[in-house]
């Protein structure tokens, strides 16, 4: 295996562990991403292979790929090498894992996708790469060109490596707009220029028609499809440079941008208009286009398609029958088609890029997005702000001159400035409701922007064309913004626009900042390395104080909203600097950035925590009391600019970054003790303090802001048991945004709360059965009757014809069908609405259908075919979604099924009889369970254990919610969630208990471990565990032991020599544990496993209890040389039981690794253990072969059945294994943020030798990293490291 390359070293010594450090991982967490969108300046920013497809925004390259399960499109890796504007990439024909790209810093790299790195670079290029093309004649040659040439063709790898000069093309007259290789004719290339005209090469007009698009005939070797921006979309024959067919468009308007052969169907292929949205399908035997959809109001920018269709998610059972052919009805002839239906629409995915960022799938056989990234910022994002009042907005302001608002539950976007304005450097949210932004740019002056209205009500011209850098709203008084500017000017204006302060600085000014604790007091930054604060209630615009001692300009700074009169700056000298106004010095720098300092944010809550982001593409989160760097975030692949904090959410923060992306991060890791002081239910002097006393040294964190004082009060208004309000309030207070409101609601409904007091916006979420139907019918009620406000209602809201249409959609869905009719007759939807109209009554259809022939004879109209949906027979609706991976429609469909709204047409009973009715009932009410489970699955797989929770309580599933918020390592609110819904949850609360102990005993804050473990009522062995590793002097451990009723060191140790005498061995091992010669017990204990296994019927539920026991002597004893062949065997017995339990537990991903870590270090230390290596490697062969149908995806090798040998020592494996007591806790674990990729950190895993996704897990060697995932799933079985050293693994 891949790690053991890593790790031998460490099998070979014993003497290993002197220097090891604590094994750690990241504490801030990423909890959420905003791709960027796809840049509009060049020419081939997208490109597709296989079942993949990539965009690129100006310095980062997008790549999606697609889960097969669920048959979507997932984002799978972010590729930041390039420092300048991407010009062109380009995926390898002949390989789908390698990709080229270009960027005018003269520089082309090549990609290698699956491992997620460079291969190779080709650094300052005779020429910008403006357009470049794999080779189609060399299998890895790439081709690229400046815009007059030459052809340069790069040979990657081989005896030619390096770089050629194509020996014809070059010295063209006119510049390239693009060039193209031939598919099938070696050698063959063309290329478009600027001034209209072709330039092709065989191996052996005026200036106002560009050349927009090219492609070769991928069936013909001569012929080649070319677009003018004027004359249209010719078909060109390049032997005899004649035309052979010149396609018409409706309206001379259409110009066409982009087009692409469609590879699945022949003499097809589509073009995009560049002014509106318009996608065109044509075949090469008409002049006119076969259909047009229109997809957005933006013109297309480029088209891509991909050339083999996602396969479907699950196959649906029943055999392939003839399209035309119903179950039920003999065969029909296919209906005669029109003119324009004979060519059928080809089953293919169109990757569109549009000219405003957007960048989609679009499925032309289904006319739907697959996938739809719309209105992604393109280029650096340089502020982000939460707003004020509802902090579900996040703002963020874009060198390509937008500000876009953003929902940051959905991660979409809501509203979008209009127009551009340049470069938006600074934005500030006015405060309270009142719905305005400011914005700052580079020569456009400063603004502000009514969001609701859409549109600018104000603009402040004073610094002229200068660049302002820095816009502030007052906070306290909501008439004044500040604004800085490259004009050395600091002006202070009311918002009418009359000005009342210019305060003249020697130099650019950078940053400014209104303080959070005195109104009139403002501090700036300036490029002259000074930070000054005015007091702009006086007349003088001289400084009230200036702080000098930076080495380089200042940019901004921020006031500490916690303690009056502090404030830090940040630097272009790569420190950042606090100042103490009171008494006029610097009381800290922090230093550990390498590159200017640009971001600056306190948290809002701890009045310690600063955090930072830098040029050096990180973020840091500092204690400013001691200057200390808590934490580095290496997620980011660009400079880091904007950092802001959510307003009722202290511990969530948004970065945004040169990179393009926006990301939200959970800091909460941060303050672990104060979060499970709340659990703990400890009194509010453990959980609130005042700022003057958490920032001397050494104080634990407490909470001093305005949101903790808020809970405070409100609890304290509270009569009866106020635990259930404090858990929750925290416990939303805490978590990152993304469920955890949602899980409360579901949590309070099914405590039968009433439904008045749910939340507004719980309908838009995950909702508990009984309210599903309820709610989505009034949602269509109200779709229907929503005229459209006198201002639209931001961006993309939808048309009228639109809203009916989801409102017809959700009717439907609810077995409403006659309502559905209406509202397709209304939209002139006519066909759908008769193919259902039988479901109403056939009185009814024929009444439709005489109103439908008056209509047709006097519109003189063909009529197209109608479909079905009104068959009543649920279960293969339900498949029919689930098997599209539309999980949502399913459930909405067998939850309608349950209430009774469909008419089922399978039930055979007399009508009189309830029995069938029950059956049914029956049967929905288990389809409803299988379709939740289905949905949860698809979210727990996507990193959203808490939405996978919300959909198992939404019916009724309690244990399984509590076990998926434990798989994704959501402790601390599994116990908060467990504590409120009581007995029903009891067996999970009480395993999150005990994980969380352990997660304590690494803090360490043993006194709260004890206290967790105390809660649960069977606790005797958690506590001899915990006393038995706690590593402090005999009294302290006397006095833990007295706290968990145990005796007292001396009387252990009667006991165990008692127990001994006695023959009893578990006791025995108990009591020397807890006595001070714990080591006693590892010969005892380990004797009589190995004595156990060696008969052939042990099971592990024997000896597991025993092993686990074990593992808990104190690290100092277990690592003394005496110890060593005792600690050797624990490791390997440990190792192997762990291997088994990961089996139980479908641990899929680290029983390969258990094994393989069991053997190693059977093969290199001395032991005698009743294990042999080929009887491991036998165990090991026959799980993979036994279980390899299961975790088999679709392209894999062909399946071999199992040999009977192994069938026989895997079903002698499942007989030692028992089942788990905690049925839900089986399955991979998956933490928030498995899916979202890092950007610049890369680590490859010591299990896998594969780059790991998500969290890193570093271990006590300081080097060796495994997967966040791995490492909880190794802990939960094996609770020593990887490495063999005997060190304790603690990742929870």
């Amino acid at each position: 295996m891949a790690w053991m390359t890593y790790i031998s070293n460490w099998f070979e010594q014993d003497d290993w562990y002197e220097g090891l450090q604590r094994a750690n991982m990241s504490q801030v967490r990423q909890v959420g991403l905003l791709a960027a969108g796809c840049q509009p300046w060049n020419k081939d920013v997208c490109a597709a292979n296989g079942d993949r497809f990539a965009y690129c925004a100006t310095l980062a390259i997008y790549i999606y790929q697609l889960d097969h399960r669920y048959n979507e499109f997932k984002l799978h890796a972010i590729m930041s090498e390039h420092k300048k504007t991407i010009t062109a990439i380009s995926w390898c024909p002949h390989n789908p894992d390698l990709f080229a790209s270009g960027s005018t810093d003269n520089l082309v790299i090549i990609w290698n996708v699956a491992e997620q790195k460079v291969i190779a670079k080709l650094d300052n290029t005779k020429g910008m790469p403006a357009s470049l093309s794999w080779c189609w004649n060399a299998h890895d040659a790439v081709a690229f060109v400046a815009h007059r040439g030459p052809l340069f063709i790069w040979t990657i790898s081989g005896p030619d490596s390096g770089v050629t000069v194509h020996k014809d093309a070059h010295n063209f007259l006119s510049d390239i707009s693009i060039f193209r290789w031939h598919t099938q004719k070696k050698g063959k290339v063309v290329f478009g220029h600027i001034d209209g005209s072709l330039s092709i090469f065989q191996p052996g007009t005026d200036e106002e028609d560009p050349i927009t698009a090219l492609e070769w005939d991928p069936l013909s070797t001569d012929y080649l499809l070319v677009a003018n921006s004027h004359h249209g979309i010719r078909l060109v024959d390049t032997e005899s440079l004649f035309c052979i067919t010149t396609f018409n468009f409706p309206s001379a308007a259409a110009s066409v941008q982009c087009l692409a052969w469609v590879p699945s169907a022949p003499g097809m292929f589509i073009t995009g208009d560049s002014q509106v949205g318009v996608l065109r399908i044509w075949n090469v035997s008409r002049t006119t286009p076969i259909d047009n959809f229109k997809l957005k109001k933006t013109g297309f920018h480029c088209l891509h398609v991909l050339n083999s269709p996602p396969r479907k998610k699950f196959s649906i059972q029943s055999p392939i029958k003839n399209h035309y052919t119903s179950s039920t009805s003999e065969a029909v002839p296919p209906p005669v088609l029109t003119q324009n239906q004979a060519f059928s629409l080809p089953p293919g995915h169109a990757v569109c890029c549009f000219l405003d960022g957007g960048v989609g799938l679009y499925d032309m056989g289904a006319k739907k997005w697959d996938f739809l990234r719309d209105m992604g910022h393109v280029e650096t994002i340089f502020d982000c702000k939460f707003k004020p009042d509802d902090p579900n907005l996040l703002a963020t302001a874009s060198f390509d001159g937008t500000i876009k608002v953003w929902d940051i539950n959905t991660l979409t976007a809501v509203y979008i400035s209009p127009g551009n304005e340049g470069v938006i450097y600074s934005l500030s949210w006015a405060p309270g409701d009142l719905n305005c932004i400011a914005g700052a740019t580079s020569q456009n002056g400063a603004f502000i922007w009514d969001v609701k209205k859409g549109k600018m009500v104000q603009r402040f011209n004073e610094h002229g064309k200068n660049g302002i850098f820095c816009i502030a709203w007052s906070h306290k008084d909501s008439k004044r913004i500040a604004t800085c500017s490259g004009d050395g000017f600091c002006i202070i204006r009311t918002i009418d626009g009359k000005v009342l302060h210019k305060y003249k600085h020697p130099a650019a000014v950078f940053g400014c900042d209104w303080s959070q604790n005195n109104k009139d007091m403002i501090a700036t930054g300036c490029e002259d390395k000074n930070v000054r604060v005015y007091y702009v209630a006086t007349s003088s615009d001289q400084p009230l104080k200036v702080f000098s001692g930076h080495t380089a300009k200042v940019f901004h700074v921020r006031w500490s909203p916690l303690r009056e009169g502090i404030l830090c700056s940040g630097s272009d000298d790569s420190s950042v600097r606090i100042w103490d106004y009171t008494q006029d010095a610097c009381i800290n720098i922090l230093s550990g950035h390498t590159a200017p300092v640009r971001g600056l944010m306190w948290n809002t809550e701890i009045p310690y925590l600063l955090i930072s982001g830098s040029w050096d593409y990180t973020i840091k989160v500092w204690d400013t009391r001691e200057g200390t760097c808590l934490d580095t975030v290496y997620d980011h692949g660009a400079d880091v600019y904007g950092l802001t904090c959510h307003p009722s959410r202290p511990f969530t923060m948004a970065s945004c970054s040169r990179d393009s992306t926006v990301r939200l991060w959970s800091l909460t890791p941060l303050i672990a003790p104060l979060q499970i002081n709340i659990l703990a239910d400890r009194s509010w002097e453990e959980i609130i303090g005042n700022s003057d006393y958490v920032i001397q040294q050494g104080t634990p964190p407490l909470l001093c802001g305005k949101m903790s004082r808020d809970i405070k009060q409100e609890i304290e208004k509270l009569t009866g048991n106020p635990q259930v309000k404090r858990l929750r309030w925290f416990s939303e207070c805490l978590s990152p945004p993304g469920g955890s409101d949602n899980l409360w609601n579901l949590v309070a409904v099914i405590r039968g709360q009433d439904d008045s007091l749910l939340p507004q916006n719980y309908c838009k979420g995950i909702m508990h059965l009984k309210h599903l139907i309820k709610f989505r019918t009034s949602e269509a009620q109200e779709l229907t009757t929503v005229k459209m406000s006198k201002f639209g209602g931001g961006i993309g809201v939808p048309t009228k014809e639109e809203r009916l249409k989801e409102a017809a959609e959700i009717h439907l869905r609810l077995g409403q069908i006659q309502r559905y009719c209406e509202l397709m007759v209304e939209l002139g939807e006519w066909d759908k609405a008769l193919s259902v109209a039988p479901g109403v009554s056939v009185k009814y259809w024929k009444k439709l259908m005489q109103r439908r022939a008056d209509q047709l004879i006097q519109e003189d109209k063909d009529d197209v075919i109608p479909y079905c949906i009104a068959i009543g027979d649920v279960k293969k609706l339900v498949n029919f979604f689930m098997s599209r991976g539309q999980l949502k429609e399913a459930l909405l469909i067998a939850q309608a099924a349950c209430e009774g709204n469909m008419q089922t047409s399978h039930v055979s009973a007399p009508k009189g009889s309830s029995y069938s009715d029950d059956i049914c009932k029956e049967d929905f009410n288990e389809l409803l369970h299988t379709v939740s489970k289905e949905l949860a699955e698809w979210y727990f797989q996507d990193g959203r254990a808490v939405l996978a929770a919300c959909c198992h309580l939404a019916v009724d599933d309690i244990e399984l919610a509590m076990t998926d918020l434990i798989r994704g390592n959501e402790l601390e609110l599994a116990v908060s969630v467990g504590t409120v819904l009581g007995e029903s949850a009891a067996p999970a609360t009480h395993y999150a208990l005990e994980l969380l102990a352990r997660k304590c005993m690494m803090i360490p804050i043993w006194n709260l471990a004890a206290d967790l473990l105390l809660m649960i009522p069977d606790n005797e062995l958690h506590l001899i565990k915990l006393c038995a590793f706690y590593p402090e002097c005999t009294e302290e451990i006397n006095n833990l032991h007295e706290k968990c009723k145990l005796p007292t060191i001396e009387e252990c140790m009667q006991l165990a020599e008692t127990a001994h005498a006695d023959g009893n061995i578990f006791e025995t091992i108990k009591y020397y544990l807890l006595s001070q010669e714990p080591e006693k017990a590892l010969p005892i204990g380990i004797h009589f496993v190995k004595e156990y296994i060696s008969s052939s019927d042990w099971t592990l539920d024997t000896i597991y209890p025993i092993l686990d026991l074990l593992s808990y002597i104190r690290t100092e004893k277990l690592l003394l040389h005496t110890c060593t062949e005792a600690r050797n065997e624990l490791l390997i017995l440990c190792g192997y039981t762990g291997a088994l339990l990961a089996i139980r537990r479908q641990y899929q991903s680290i029983v390969p690794a258990l094994y393989e870590y069991t053997s190693q270090l059977l093969k290199r230390r001395k032991v005698s253990v009743p294990l042999k290596i080929e009887q491991l490697s036998e165990e090991l062969d026959a799980w993979r072969a036994c279980t390899q149908s299961i975790n088999q995806s679709s392209e894999d090798s062909p399946y071999t059945p199992p040999s009977e040998s192994q069938r026989m020592v895997y079903a002698t494996l499942l007989k030692r294994l028992k089942d788990e007591s905690l049925k839900g806790i089986i399955g991979h674990d998956y933490v928030t943020g498995s899916n979202l990729p890092s950007h610049s950190d890369i680590h490859i895993s010591c299990l896998t030798g594969l780059k790991i996704q998500g969290p890193v897990y570093f271990l006590e060697d300081g080097k060796s990293t495994i997967s966040l995932n791995d490492a909880l799933m190794w802990a939960k079985v094996n609770p020593f490291s990887p490495l063999g050293t005997g060190i304790r693994l603690n990742p929870f």
